[in-house]
């Protein structure tokens, strides 16, 4: 856990390029999400990404395209609604979790209005923080316990947020 950097806005437009690139035809959008997305935040200076297709029916040449470019579809790995990929090269960007969901996928929603919830909440940013810190240094070498510890705090917000 790391404080927020500005640059993570410059490096994601960097990462979401890169995807227009290679998917540009066959998405609607690439969106910033996750922690690094918001302003202020500390978090794992990790870019998470969720690139939008339109629907399901997508997905097959999204992932033929990306294998061109060295990167492998690894499945939903449990959570339904988002299909995450892995580039097996580098690819001289920074760290990233890419995710493809279709525009009406519970992930793809729910990420957009944590997301903006926060974005729009600077006390529930402060008390994220602080959850997030105190997981950090109680967890520090169980990436699941720290995970799970952050679920109640999460729900809450998507609760607000989804209204």
């Amino acid at each position: 856990m790391v404080p927020y950097n500005p640059a993570w806005k410059a490096e994601f437009s960097r990462i979401k390029e890169r995807m227009l690139e290679i998917l540009g035809d066959l998405v609607i959008a690439v969106e910033h999400v996750g922690s690094t997305s918001i302003e202020g935040l500390a978090a794992k200076p990790i870019i998470d990404l969720d690139v939008v297709m339109e629907s399901y029916e997508a997905l097959p040449d999204i992932i033929e395209r990306f294998r061109e470019f060295g990167y492998v579809h690894l499945g939903n790995l449990g959570i339904e609604g988002r299909e995450v990929f892995e580039c097996e090269k580098d690819d001289g960007l920074m760290h990233y979790h890419l995710y493809v969901c279709p525009k009406d996928g519970k992930g793809y929603l729910e990420h957009i209005a944590f997301r903006d919830y926060l974005r729009s909440h600077p006390a529930a940013v402060q008390a994220y923080e602080e959850v997030k810190l105190a997981l950090a240094e109680q967890y520090r070498n169980d990436r699941e316990a720290y995970t799970e510890g952050k679920t109640a705090f999460v729900h809450s917000i998507l609760n607000k947020a989804m209204q």
